[in-house]
């Protein structure tokens, strides 16, 4: 292209705030609110990440929830005026996936200029504010509550989807002629679903139409549609009046940023070959029946990606273009994979001549409830650039990729040179073999995470784990690194160069332990406190493994990590010194505390010891006065590994959240597998004899912030993952 060096370096790197507002039928969801924003002071930190200029709401609902009422606007102010004290540009939002207060609707056709006269209100009160995003992705909202009925007001037509649409449109248009009254040079930065559809032959007449339909917000926005557009038959057919389409015609409101979001279910595939896919993921038109998938979870010919629809948009609208939404639920090493996938792509298409100015880390706080659309108050949260579980944001690994793209565009992470989930086979639905066995690192990939215990539930489960996410490992056993030598450590290190080291080894036998305390210290403190001088030599990150039993159990009320430690057995003594020891060798240690934990790899778990007796028709004698917190092992390593890659160190407890008796958790595994309970003795403690004495209640707790699924989360998926897994044996066996 002849302007190919017009748009020559990097990106910017923005960022933004996930505010939806969303109204399901009577309840309003603040997203703000679930996170605790009103209340905190989260602002620094998002500064601190050096982006230029940030999303931020300024929403309808929060300030006018009551019509007329007087406006605090202090809380906002507040916000605004640290953002531009430090050189931040706020792009305002002044609707957010939302219906308007409860006094107007999505179909009131008082709403285009209500929203206009609190869009002057918000000018008015802030008549520096430059950028403004009146209505947040107005055709996705459209379609989520006119079409789908998921939102206020639950709507499920095409016409009332049409009418919808119109009504933000006309509101977006009214509400920046009323803020350029005040401050002409107002830019209206417009944000929508950058969608595509694919689709087998059959199905390609569906594929057009929602092809067409995904550019409608511009369309209108920018005077496009009349008699001549292809959709034209589409507004008719509904009996959308004419002049309601033609206003926009007449009221032409080009955005000066064309702000497109796109996520890992953007882009999707219909398929007429129903008998592929699972019941769950059929529906269809009134014409044909056919599965809706995401293009990244099929195999198709036509070239896919953020890079071909960018293109797209810039063809067909020659304006300059911002990512304005980068964000995958998924695991940290995913989140950064993601950010750099959009990254290159926007940088590659500035070296194209593609005016891509900037992309936009999205819910940089995270988010609550997109697992159930919004549908749900609150629902579970997905972090994002920060994590605020625990009431205060905690950066994650993406912001320190942020932050450092925006000092030095060309660093990467090390583990961000593996493909993400969506570029690998494991994504498919559809394959045409099984899932790879597991493999260890053949010394072609990166520098690897060092896994020590082999032999071990915990270390085969990094392992397992590892391989699932792509991160590069080696496991080694006791005869390749025996960690109680300090040179063999050293050896390992020499020739598997990695970056970290879990050491997933140890005593475990916690009642052999009290004749044998030589060697539980030996492994549990020895070993652990030589990996920690070893990794602060080198340079390398350290995760070890500590237990609920270095507390006493006197507490009575969850443990969190600052509290004071007690052990009652050797084992105990063991884990409690190890803590002390690695500590002290390497301050940058992540020293994870668990309970109890169970797992659907392996039989050596409380779990699996309850079902296979109460089947065997044999008594199970169980403690009904000891709680513990029961840890489902996948959901602990995944979690250790988010935190390893976060860079974190210190003392971390690491439990399903929930108090349990080993004698309930008995009881549960029965009621599950619908075997006798009656065999299941639930007596005191004292009474199992056992040599090691134990505390009565060691369940964990976190002032850092629950990272964990609930128990009662953690012991449905155990069953099923247990179910999948045991056929995957027998049919590699057979």
């Amino acid at each position: 292209m002849s302007n190919s060096n017009v748009y020559s370096g990097v990106p910017e790197v923005w960022g933004g705030i996930e505010c939806t507002i969303n109204r399901v039928k009577d309840v309003f969801n603040d997203q703000l609110e679930h996170a605790d924003f009103y209340q905190q002071q989260f602002i620094d930190p998002i500064i601190n990440l050096g982006i230029q200029k940030v999303r931020f709401p300024v929403l309808w609902e929060r300030h006018q929830p009551v019509a007329d009422q007087p406006i605090d606007w202090s809380w906002t102010q507040n916000q605004l005026t640290k953002f531009e004290a430090a050189g931040v540009d706020v792009i305002a939002g002044l609707i957010h996936h939302g219906s308007g207060p409860s006094y107007t609707d999505l179909l009131d056709e008082n709403f285009p200029f209500l929203l206009a006269q609190y869009a002057k209100k918000v000018a008015e009160q802030f008549p520096t504010l430059k950028y403004y995003t009146p209505v947040n992705e107005p055709l996705t909202t459209a379609r989520f509550s006119g079409l789908y009925g998921f939102w206020y007001p639950h709507a499920k037509t095409d016409r009332q989807f049409l009418l919808m649409l119109l009504n933000q449109l006309k509101a977006v248009v009214l509400s920046m002629q009323e803020i350029r009254k005040i401050n002409p040079a107002a830019v209206l930065v417009q944000t929508e679903d950058l969608g595509k559809t694919y689709s087998t032959k059959s199905l390609q007449y569906q594929a057009r139409f929602e092809n067409e339909r995904r550019w409608l917000t511009y369309d209108l926005l920018c005077g496009k549609v009349d008699e001549k557009h292809k959709l034209w038959k589409y507004f008719k057919k509904w009996d959308i009046d004419a002049e309601t389409v033609l206003f926009f015609k007449k009221n032409v409101c080009m955005p000066q940023i064309f702000g497109f979001n796109y996520y890992v279910t953007s882009e999707r595939f219909l398929d007429d070959r129903t008998e592929l896919y699972p019941k769950h993921r059929i529906g269809g038109n009134k014409r044909d029946r056919y599965a809706d998938i995401e293009v990244a979870r099929v195999r198709i010919e036509e070239e896919t990606g953020i890079k071909v629809l960018l293109k797209e948009a810039w063809t067909r609208y020659r304006q300059p273009i911002v990512v304005t939404e980068v964000h995958l639920h998924c695991h940290r090493e995913e989140q950064l994979r993601w950010f750099k996938y959009v990254y290159d792509a926007a940088s590659e298409l500035r070296q194209e001549g593609v005016d891509i100015k900037a992309i936009t880390s999205w819910a940089i706080l995270g988010s609550f409830g997109w697992d159930q659309l919004l549908t749900k108050p609150k629902g579970a949260y997905e972090p994002g650039a920060f994590d605020i579980r625990s009431g205060h944001p905690r950066p994650t690994a993406l912001a320190t990729y942020i932050r450092e793209k925006n000092t030095a565009p060309k660093s990467e992470h090390l583990l961000t040179q593996q493909p993400g989930w969506w570029h690998r086979e494991s994504r498919l639905l559809i394959r045409s073999s099984l899932p790879q066995a597991l493999k260890e690192d053949t010394g072609h990939r990166p520098r690897p995470i060092l896994i020590v215990g082999r032999r071990g539930t915990l270390g085969r489960a990094f392992a397992r784990v590892c391989t699932s996410r792509a991160i590069p490992f080696v496991l080694v056993s006791r005869i390749e690194c025996d960690i109680s030598q300090p040179h063999l450590i050293e050896e390992a290190i020499e020739k598997y160069q990695p970056w970290a080291i879990v050491n997933a080894a140890g005593y475990v036998r916690v009642d052999d332990a009290e004749q044998d305390p030589e060697a539980c210290f030996r492994d549990n403190s020895i070993a652990a406190y030589n990996l920690a001088a070893a990794c602060q030599r080198h340079g390398l990150q350290l995760v070890t493994i500590s237990s609920d039993l270095v507390f006493d159990g006197k507490k009575g009320t969850p443990y969190f990590e600052s509290d004071s430690t007690g052990p009652l057995n050797v084992y105990g003594k063991s884990k409690e010194q190890s803590e002390e020891h690695v500590l002290l060798a390497n301050p940058s240690a992540l020293v994870i505390r668990t309970s109890a934990f169970f797992g659907p790899w392996d039989n050596y778990n409380f779990l699996h010891w309850v079902e296979q007796s109460l089947e065997a028709n044999q008594e199970v004698p169980v403690a009904n006065d000891v709680y513990i917190s029961p840890t489902y092992v996948p959901d602990l390593v995944n979690a250790a590994l988010d935190l390893l890659i976060d860079a974190e160190r210190g003392i971390w407890h690491l439990a399903n959240t929930g108090a349990i008796t080993w004698a309930d958790l008995a009881y549960r595994v029965a009621k599950k597998m619908q075997l006798n309970s009656v065999l299941i003795k639930a007596i005191p403690s004292s009474h199992l004899h056992l040599p090691a004495p134990r505390p009565l209640y060691t369940v964990l707790g976190s002032e850092k912030g629950s990272m964990m699924p609930t128990l009662e989360n953690a012991f449905d998926r155990y069953f099923g993952e247990k179910q999948r897994h045991n056929a995957l044996v027998a049919e590699g066996n057979s």
